[in-house]
This record gives C-alpha cells, structure tokens and sequence, in this order.
C-alpha cells in the first residue's frame, strides 16, 4: 500500500513534466536550489523547535537513549546501561516506555501562549524521531504511534489545529532512517542498492505529513545513512514545490542525504548548533538547544546546563547579524509542559523583543556584521527603505559612550535606543567612525534589562 500511494505521486510528476503542465522545478539538486525562499522565512528570524518522542519517558542522557542502550557495542552508554539495571526490571524493553508516554497535562493551548509570549514566528515540530515512533497516527507505522499506544491522540493534528489562524507558521520534523527498523537494516545491509525502507515507510511518511497537516517547513533528518538517491529526495522536494498543498509557502533544510548537507536544499544547517560567525553565501538556520546537553526534557538536567537570557541573546544577535535563522529547541516533559527554566526563557526573550523586534525581524545583513572598532558590537540593517542599520551592544557602557568604527555620518544621521525616546548626541570619531553619548538612564527606566540596539538613521553606509 505504501508503494501504491508513492508510485502515485510519481506517475502525476511524470505527466505533468510531459506535458509541460505546472511543474516548476526538476528533481535535480540544480533545479529544485534555484527555487527562491519564500519571504515569509528570512523575515521571521526566530522559530521554536520541539523534540519529543518515547525517549521522553526515561528523561534521561539524550534523545538517543535507546540506540546507546541497545546499539553496537562500540556506541553503547555505560551510564544508561546501568541506569536501566538499577531502575528496571529484567526483560524490560524500549516498547515498553511507549505504553508509559502519557503526556496528560498536554495542552496545545498552554503551549501556544508561551509561543506567542516568545516571539518566535514559526515553530517546528517532530513528527518522528530516529527511534520511528510517529507522534500521529500513521498509516505505516501500525502499533508504533501515538494514537496506537501512549497518548492514544493525534498530538500533531491538535498542535496544527491550536496554531491555526495565530500567525505562526507550523512546520515539521521527520527522521529518513531508523535505528532498528528490519527493512531499513535489510537495506542497508544490501548497500542501499533496495528501497524497500524508502518506498514502504519514509516517503509514504513524507507525504502523509505534508498532506494532512500542511507544514510551511518540512524539517528533514537523519540523511547521514545513505545518500540522497537513496531516498529519493529530490523527486519529494520536486512534488512539495510544484504540487504540495503547501507548495507556495514551504521550505526545506538541507538533510536530504549524506550529499546534500551544508550543500542542496532550501536553507543550510550545516550541523547541529551551526553559528560560523560570518556572513554565509546562503540562507542557514542555527538549530540549538537551551539545555546543551540534549534536544529532549532531561530529569537530570542541573541549571547550569542551561543558556542563560545572556548567552542565548547573543547567540540570536550574531546568528541574525550573519544572515542566519534562529531555531531554538525546547524538550517537553513526559507530562507534555513547557517545563519552568523553558517557560522563563521563551518569556525573557520576548519582553526582549518589544523592544528589539525591529532590529531582528525583516532585517537583512549589513555591509558589517560586527564592529570594527568596539569588540561585541552587531548589525543589522532593516529591509526598508530609507534602511536604518541596527548596532547590538551587549554590556552597558561603564563610559557614558560608545565608540563605532563601522558607520559612517552624514548631516541628516540620527541615532536612537530602541525602546528610549530622546534622540542620542554623536560626532565623528577623528580616526573614522562615530561616538555616540550613552544617557545615564536610572535602571527602573532602562528599555530592556540585556543586550540593547542602537538605531542609526540615514547613514553614509
């Protein structure tokens, strides 16, 4: 049945490429990277990642918690292994966490307001992890799905139904591979000279997610096994950009095989926690945890492992200021909450933005990322026109000013503090660039508590 329902999306591709019909793009990497973004997707910035799954419910190490219990010896964690001896009974399984996924206090519309509080602008939510448990119920994943064992809901319907009409825009993770799964291990074993995985599970999962839930991200994993021959990707991306029900809006990372990543796709993540510091050739996200340590709710997590509000501006300010997308991830807890540390953070950042969100969103590089004079200063530039360009500074000012190095002044230049009405005084530094007076503003009267943003209006720049 799997077979049927992909081979019939082929043949419709076949006939509308022979017939010179509506589709757009070929499925080669040339033709589907010529694609332009859609605008929604730079000028959001900032989206919010969400990894849950059956390694929700020991909480414990990472979310690769069953592959380092029961995978090759060589990749085994002594750690879990003990953890499970102490813990659990002999004969104890991993299927057996799945019946113990209860997620009752899930509510998508608790979590929706610490979405909207956060200001992030999309999210991305994980469908199925490498361990093949979908959080919906597939057609080809019988008893190994949410609505099967577990929640016994369709946890990925009620988010989509929750985030409807709020403005946000709703994607999708997807794993390509699983672990123990005998049909990708019989492929992988024949060298990946079969698809029978491919064809019987992973694109029959590609286009059921697509199509009953119609994600403006497909958010692709796990590509690293094979590549993207393999999967067949590009003949997938080929359909989501000409025929989807999402085929305006969507866009796709570069995960689609060991060939692509860093290389193919719609925008780059390159790796895990990507954040090169400089201006990038292509659209890139920076996919990141707030616990360093795991993309999935950790119990033994201490509060040390977390960003501070801090570490986690910064990390936007230079990811935004390099042209890149934020994506940052939080691990609900086997009960299905935000826990606290979370909640706080996504709140810090928001109150954040009021103040700051016109120097992040629908911004673009500037001719500088950061300053070539005063260390942890970062622009931005907005996209409008006239352009105003945006300089971060991270630390308050011990000195009542700040020197500038990058812009250049002329006769009509102001400068502002978001989030301050007064204009700013400023001249020109006698070696190039510009000093800018820092008021002595009382504390309760302060814009924001961290990272603040100057406003240079009508540069020479």
């Amino acid at each position: 049945m799997a077979s049927v329902h992909f081979l019939h999306h082929v043949c419709v591709g076949i006939v509308l490429i022979s017939l010179g019909h509506s589709a757009k793009y070929d499925p080669n990497w040339d033709s589907l990277d010529s694609r332009p973004l859609p605008d929604w997707y730079d000028d959001a910035k900032l989206g919010m990642f969400i990894n849950w799954g059956v390694y929700t419910v020991p909480s414990f190490a990472d979310e690769w918690f069953w592959y380092r219990w029961k995978g090759p010896s060589g990749e085994v964690n002594p750690a879990i292994v003990k953890y499970m001896k102490e813990n659990y009974p002999p004969g104890f399984t991993y299927q057996d966490f799945a019946a113990q996924l209860k997620l009752e206090f899930y509510n998508p519309k608790r979590w929706m307001k610490t979405i909207l509080k956060s200001g992030v602008k999309y999210i991305v939510l994980s469908t199925k992890h490498h361990e093949g448990f979908t959080m919906y119920p597939s057609k080809y994943s019988f008893n190994w799905n949410a609505m099967d064992v577990g929640p016994k809901k369709d946890l990925i319907g009620e988010m989509a139904k929750a985030i409807n009409g709020s403005g946000i825009h709703f994607g999708l993770y997807h794993s390509l591979f699983e672990w123990f799964n005998p049909i990708f291990l019989k492929d992988q074993e024949n060298k990946y000279t079969t698809q029978d995985f491919v064809f019987g599970k992973t694109l029959p999962e590609l286009y059921e997610i697509v199509e009953n839930y119609k994600p403006d991200v497909v958010w692709s994993d796990g590509h690293w096994m094979a590549p993207s021959g393999y999967w067949n990707s590009s003949t997938f991306i080929a359909w989501l950009y000409n025929e989807s029900p999402v085929k305006d809006t969507v866009v796709t990372n570069d995960r689609w095989g060991s060939d692509t990543m860093c290389k193919h796709g719609g925008f780059l993540t390159c790796h895990d926690r990507y954040n090169p510091g400089v201006l990038q050739k292509r659209k890139w996200e920076n996919a990141m945890t707030l616990d360093r340590q795991s993309w999935g709710f950790r119990r033994d997590a201490s509060l040390e492992d977390f960003f501070t509000i801090e570490q986690l501006l910064k990390t936007i300010i230079t990811t935004v200021s390099c042209g890149g997308n934020i994506l940052m991830n939080v691990g609900p807890t086997p009960a299905g909450i935000f826990s606290p540390i979370y909640e706080e953070r996504f709140t810090q950042l928001g109150s954040w933005l009021d103040v700051n969100g016109p120097a992040i969103y629908k911004t673009k590089p500037w001719t500088y990322q950061n300053d070539t004079l005063t260390k942890d200063i970062w622009y931005t530039q907005s996209k409008a026109t006239p352009a105003v360009v945006y300089g971060f500074f991270l630390e308050w000012p011990k000195e009542p000013f700040l020197l500038f190095g990058a812009p250049k002044s002329t006769r009509f230049t102001t400068v502002q503090l978001l989030g301050y009405s007064p204009t700013l005084q400023w001249e020109d530094h006698p070696h190039g660039g510009m000093i800018v007076s820092i008021p002595p503003i009382p504390h309760s009267q302060m814009p924001c508590s961290w990272a603040w943003a100057l406003a240079f209006s009508y540069l020479d720049n």
